[in-house]
């Protein structure tokens, strides 16, 4: 009687990959991110939220109405660029549900140019003065720009240069994420070092003061990282050639 042969171990069901856990942390990650700071603004008013030391409640509760417009607008749009953000990425998406997926993109879109609008009014009231404006200003200027380069490379159909953009643009969206990644880590690193009788205050100052660049600077450099090993078109820093002249001339 013959014997039935069992598959080999390695047979059957695909272990997911890395890259496959890795989008599944910067999904949950930015959802986790999206509903905390969507929901914190969503318990009261700025006046309300100010008195409790909620968030940047503080910063923004005594600004004119404009401003505290640009803020709750920026909340919105931003959480649901962060929300949205990671399926765009997701190859199974775009294989099984192509128009879904491009419903999702253009509301990403929308969504990165009102946020970016609005983020660079607010880094003109930053807590952290002209390094709140320059840093969270600069995240500004470069999400909406890259959204556009990445929106303007898929009208020429140009897919690869869009995907390479929006690898770029999704680095920027997920500074909302490292931010407070890097708060955390900054708060802790200077827990050993604290004295006196109240130091949380001087804390919380020193670690927020570097968060304007270092929440988004890394994320540019890793996304670009990403397009070079995935074979994208990549940003090259290009000098003009030198002429060379002959001799006697």
């Amino acid at each position: 009687m013959a014997s039935i042969a069992r598959p080999a171990p390695t047979e059957g069901r695909p272990r997911p990959g890395r890259s496959q856990w890795s989008w599944a942390w910067v999904a949950l990650s930015s959802l986790a991110i999206a509903g905390y700071f969507v929901g914190q603004y969503a318990q009261g008013t700025l006046d309300a939220l100010a008195h409790q030391h909620v968030g940047l409640a503080d910063s923004y509760a005594s600004r004119a109405l404009p401003i505290r417009v640009a803020f709750y607008v920026h909340v919105v749009s931003a959480g649901l660029a962060l929300a949205l953000g990671p399926w765009q990425f997701s190859q199974r998406l775009r294989n099984r549900r192509i128009r879904l997926h491009r419903a999702i993109g253009r509301t990403y879109m929308v969504s990165v140019a009102i946020g970016a609008v609005s983020a660079f009014v607010m880094s003109m009231f930053s807590s952290v003065g002209l390094l709140g404006f320059f840093g969270f200003g600069s995240l500004a200027v470069l999400w909406g720009w890259t959204a556009w380069r990445g929106y303007k490379a898929v009208r020429t159909r140009d897919i690869r240069s869009h995907q390479a953009w929006m690898i770029r643009n999704f680095a920027l969206t997920y500074a909302a994420v490292t931010l407070r990644l890097w708060f955390g880590v900054l708060i802790f690193a200077q827990v050993p070092f604290a004295h006196g009788p109240d130091p949380f205050d001087a804390i919380l100052t020193q670690a927020y003061a570097p968060l304007p660049f270092l929440c988004w600077l890394p994320n540019i450099v890793i996304a670009e990282f990403m397009i070079r090993r995935r074979g994208l078109p990549a940003l090259h820093l290009t000098t003009s050639p030198t002429t060379v002249r002959p001799a006697g001339s």
